[in-house]
């Protein structure tokens, strides 16, 4: 009767104990265990200490933008706009200022064949009239020079009979546009004017816009227009 009071009781026991779901005394608890049952601001401390053991051994602490006030904020997007921007820009002028280096040259020809062409129109003397006609006509083309060399007789005629003497001083001259083989130039001239027997002339001033064409390895006027 012992025996079965014994087995009783060793059998009760032992449900006791796995009602109780006791664990071994060498049990570890996993360590994924603990660390989700940290709080939010346990998280917060902990990289706040990191950020300070960082700063203690010399290193810098790992900056975040959530930390900035929003003002501070968007100061700091509106400078990094601003680099970006500035930088864009200093290309864009480096560009242009390439570019403007190796076009060079040929808008230096368009406006040396301008200024050549407006002050041959404006420089005219009886003596030898017909050689500054031809001149005018060598330093154009196109419908320019088709039009002047209709009227070249008849103008060369009255300036033989005025006896008149015309002369013209480039003031100032530049570039308007350009491209590969044309430009437009504006030419700002004045002229002096002196006829035989006649009265004293006003020195004039005109300002033309020429229109300039690559012909070859030279550039002629192939229009004249006077402007205000």
């Amino acid at each position: 009767m012992s025996s079965k009071d014994g087995s009783s009781s060793g059998g009760s026991d032992g449900e006791a104990k796995h009602g109780r779901h006791e664990l071994p005394d060498d049990y570890e608890v996993p360590s994924t265990a603990v660390e989700e049952s940290e709080s939010p601001a346990e998280s917060e401390d902990t990289e706040d200490s990191a950020d300070t053991e960082a700063e203690a051994a010399g290193k810098p602490a790992k900056f975040k933008i959530s930390q900035l006030d929003p003002r501070d904020r968007v100061v700091l997007i509106i400078g990094l706009v601003a680099v970006v921007a500035f930088g864009a820009i200093g290309g864009w002028i480096d560009y242009r200022a390439y570019h403007e280096h190796q076009n060079r040259p040929q808008r230096e020809l368009f406006l040396e064949a301008g200024k050549r062409a407006a002050q041959n129109l404006t420089t005219i003397d009886y003596h030898n009239a017909d050689a500054d006609v031809k001149r005018v006509l060598d330093s154009a083309t196109g419908s320019f020079f088709k039009d002047f060399e209709r009227r070249a007789p008849s103008f060369t005629d009255v300036v033989k009979q005025l006896k008149s003497k015309s002369t013209g001083t480039i003031a100032a001259a530049g570039v308007e546009s350009a491209s590969a083989d044309t430009a437009k130039v504006l030419v700002a001239v004045t002229v002096n004017t002196e006829v035989v027997n006649g009265p004293p002339q006003p020195v004039r001033a005109f300002r033309m816009r020429l229109t300039v064409e690559k012909t070859g390895d030279d550039a002629k006027v192939s229009n004249v227009e006077f402007v205000q």
